[in-house]
Protein backbone atom coordinates (compact mmCIF):
# COMPACT_ATOMS: atom_id res chain seq x y z
CA UNK A 1 0.00 0.00 0.00
CA UNK A 2 1.07 3.15 -1.30
CA UNK A 3 1.78 5.79 1.80
CA UNK A 4 0.30 8.81 -0.07
CA UNK A 5 -3.68 9.03 1.69
CA UNK A 6 -2.25 7.16 4.58
CA UNK A 7 -3.39 8.35 7.66
CA UNK A 8 -2.89 7.73 11.83
CA UNK A 9 -5.70 6.94 13.78
CA UNK A 10 -6.53 6.70 17.26
CA UNK A 11 -9.59 5.46 17.85
CA UNK A 12 -11.23 4.59 21.18
CA UNK A 13 -13.75 1.83 21.70
CA UNK A 14 -16.06 1.20 24.65
CA UNK A 15 -16.84 -2.48 25.14
CA UNK A 16 -18.53 -4.94 27.28
CA UNK A 17 -15.56 -6.35 29.96
CA UNK A 18 -16.30 -10.13 29.18
CA UNK A 19 -14.18 -12.59 27.87
CA UNK A 20 -13.66 -13.08 23.97
CA UNK A 21 -14.19 -9.44 23.09
CA UNK A 22 -10.40 -8.31 22.37
CA UNK A 23 -9.85 -11.72 20.35
CA UNK A 24 -12.87 -9.99 18.17
CA UNK A 25 -11.56 -6.63 17.79
CA UNK A 26 -8.22 -8.25 16.70
CA UNK A 27 -9.75 -10.51 14.29
CA UNK A 28 -12.05 -7.98 12.89
CA UNK A 29 -8.58 -6.68 11.79
CA UNK A 30 -6.61 -9.24 11.18
CA UNK A 31 -9.23 -11.06 8.95
CA UNK A 32 -9.35 -7.35 6.79
CA UNK A 33 -5.66 -7.44 6.69
CA UNK A 34 -5.53 -3.87 8.63
CA UNK A 35 -2.49 -2.89 10.66
CA UNK A 36 -2.58 -2.24 14.66
CA UNK A 37 0.09 0.16 14.99
CA UNK A 38 -0.81 -0.04 19.04
CA UNK A 39 -3.12 -1.00 21.49
CA UNK A 40 -4.19 -0.86 24.85
CA UNK A 41 -7.03 -1.86 26.76
CA UNK A 42 -7.99 -1.36 30.67
CA UNK A 43 -11.23 -2.08 32.55
CA UNK A 44 -12.89 1.85 32.67
CA UNK A 45 -16.07 0.89 35.17
CA UNK A 46 -15.91 -1.69 37.27
CA UNK A 47 -19.57 -1.76 37.81
CA UNK A 48 -21.14 -1.55 34.64
CA UNK A 49 -18.30 -3.88 33.53
CA UNK A 50 -16.71 -2.07 30.96
CA UNK A 51 -13.73 -1.72 29.43
CA UNK A 52 -12.04 0.76 26.95
CA UNK A 53 -9.72 -0.30 24.41
CA UNK A 54 -7.47 2.49 22.30
CA UNK A 55 -6.33 0.99 18.45
CA UNK A 56 -4.15 3.54 17.06
CA UNK A 57 -4.26 2.25 13.09
CA UNK A 58 -3.17 3.79 9.88
CA UNK A 59 -5.28 3.70 6.38
CA UNK A 60 -6.80 6.00 3.98
CA UNK A 61 -9.82 7.59 4.96
CA UNK A 62 -12.40 4.98 3.26
CA UNK A 63 -9.78 2.36 5.10
CA UNK A 64 -10.71 4.12 8.30
CA UNK A 65 -14.24 4.60 8.20
CA UNK A 66 -14.90 1.09 7.11
CA UNK A 67 -12.76 0.13 10.46
CA UNK A 68 -14.96 2.07 12.13
CA UNK A 69 -18.32 0.99 10.72
CA UNK A 70 -16.98 -2.56 11.30
CA UNK A 71 -16.07 -1.82 15.00
CA UNK A 72 -19.54 -0.65 15.76
CA UNK A 73 -20.97 -3.33 14.63
CA UNK A 74 -19.35 -5.79 17.15
CA UNK A 75 -22.12 -6.99 19.49
CA UNK A 76 -19.64 -6.01 22.46
CA UNK A 77 -18.89 -2.35 21.65
CA UNK A 78 -21.01 0.31 22.87
CA UNK A 79 -19.17 2.93 21.11
CA UNK A 80 -16.49 4.03 18.80
CA UNK A 81 -14.79 7.51 18.88
CA UNK A 82 -12.69 8.12 16.15
CA UNK A 83 -10.28 10.50 18.69
CA UNK A 84 -8.27 12.30 15.71
CA UNK A 85 -11.30 13.55 13.81
CA UNK A 86 -13.43 14.58 16.64
CA UNK A 87 -11.43 17.10 17.93
CA UNK A 88 -8.89 17.97 20.15
CA UNK A 89 -7.46 15.10 22.63
CA UNK A 90 -4.44 14.55 24.70
CA UNK A 91 -2.59 11.06 24.11
CA UNK A 92 0.43 9.90 26.26
CA UNK A 93 2.69 6.47 26.24
CA UNK A 94 4.43 5.37 28.93
CA UNK A 95 8.10 3.74 28.38
CA UNK A 96 10.86 1.62 30.72
CA UNK A 97 14.18 2.26 29.24
CA UNK A 98 17.26 0.43 30.28
CA UNK A 99 20.80 1.89 29.54
CA UNK A 100 23.71 0.16 30.52
CA UNK A 101 26.70 2.28 30.44
CA UNK A 102 29.56 3.98 32.96
CA UNK A 103 31.90 6.68 32.99
CA UNK A 104 30.74 9.45 30.66
CA UNK A 105 28.20 7.43 28.83
CA UNK A 106 26.37 7.28 32.62
CA UNK A 107 26.62 10.91 33.37
CA UNK A 108 25.42 11.80 29.72
CA UNK A 109 22.65 9.41 29.88
CA UNK A 110 21.32 10.91 33.17
CA UNK A 111 21.64 14.51 31.95
CA UNK A 112 19.31 13.70 28.84
CA UNK A 113 16.80 11.92 31.15
CA UNK A 114 16.55 15.15 32.82
CA UNK A 115 15.52 16.88 29.78
CA UNK A 116 13.65 14.59 28.94
CA UNK A 117 11.95 14.73 32.51
CA UNK A 118 12.71 10.91 32.57
CA UNK A 119 12.74 9.36 36.25
CA UNK A 120 15.18 6.97 37.19
CA UNK A 121 13.42 3.79 38.43
CA UNK A 122 15.66 1.54 39.01
CA UNK A 123 19.48 2.08 39.07
CA UNK A 124 22.77 -0.22 39.57
CA UNK A 125 26.81 0.62 39.73
CA UNK A 126 26.09 -0.52 35.62
CA UNK A 127 22.49 0.37 35.00
CA UNK A 128 19.96 2.61 34.86
CA UNK A 129 16.48 2.03 34.16
CA UNK A 130 14.43 5.06 33.11
CA UNK A 131 10.67 6.14 33.18
CA UNK A 132 9.54 8.57 30.29
CA UNK A 133 5.92 9.69 29.69
CA UNK A 134 4.75 11.46 27.29
CA UNK A 135 3.77 11.76 23.06
CA UNK A 136 4.91 8.83 21.57
CA UNK A 137 7.59 11.07 19.32
CA UNK A 138 9.27 12.30 22.56
CA UNK A 139 10.02 8.35 23.26
CA UNK A 140 11.07 7.63 20.21
CA UNK A 141 13.67 10.46 20.28
CA UNK A 142 14.39 9.49 23.71
CA UNK A 143 14.76 5.99 22.66
CA UNK A 144 17.16 7.53 19.44
CA UNK A 145 19.50 9.56 22.14
CA UNK A 146 19.77 6.35 24.37
CA UNK A 147 20.88 3.95 21.64
CA UNK A 148 24.99 5.22 21.69
CA UNK A 149 24.70 5.54 25.70
CA UNK A 150 24.13 1.96 25.84
CA UNK A 151 20.36 1.23 25.27
CA UNK A 152 19.59 -2.43 26.45
CA UNK A 153 16.19 -2.57 26.59
CA UNK A 154 13.18 -1.28 25.74
CA UNK A 155 9.43 -2.01 27.45
CA UNK A 156 6.32 0.43 26.11
CA UNK A 157 2.75 0.55 27.06
CA UNK A 158 1.05 1.60 23.59
CA UNK A 159 -0.89 4.84 23.36
CA UNK A 160 -3.67 5.70 25.72
CA UNK A 161 -5.33 8.89 24.93
CA UNK A 162 -9.02 10.44 25.96
CA UNK A 163 -10.55 13.61 24.26
CA UNK A 164 -10.16 17.37 25.90
CA UNK A 165 -13.17 18.95 27.26
CA UNK A 166 -16.31 17.58 28.98
CA UNK A 167 -17.62 15.48 26.77
CA UNK A 168 -17.29 11.53 27.48
CA UNK A 169 -16.20 8.84 24.79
Amino acid sequence: MSKEGIERHIIAVLVENEAGVLARVIGLFSGRGYNIECLTVAEIDPEAARSRITIVTSGTPQVIEQIKAQLARLVPVHKVSDLTHEGPHVDRELALVKVRSRGEKRVESLRIADIFRAGVVDSTSRSFVFEITGAPDKIDAFIRLMAPLGLVDVSRTGVVAIARGDKPI
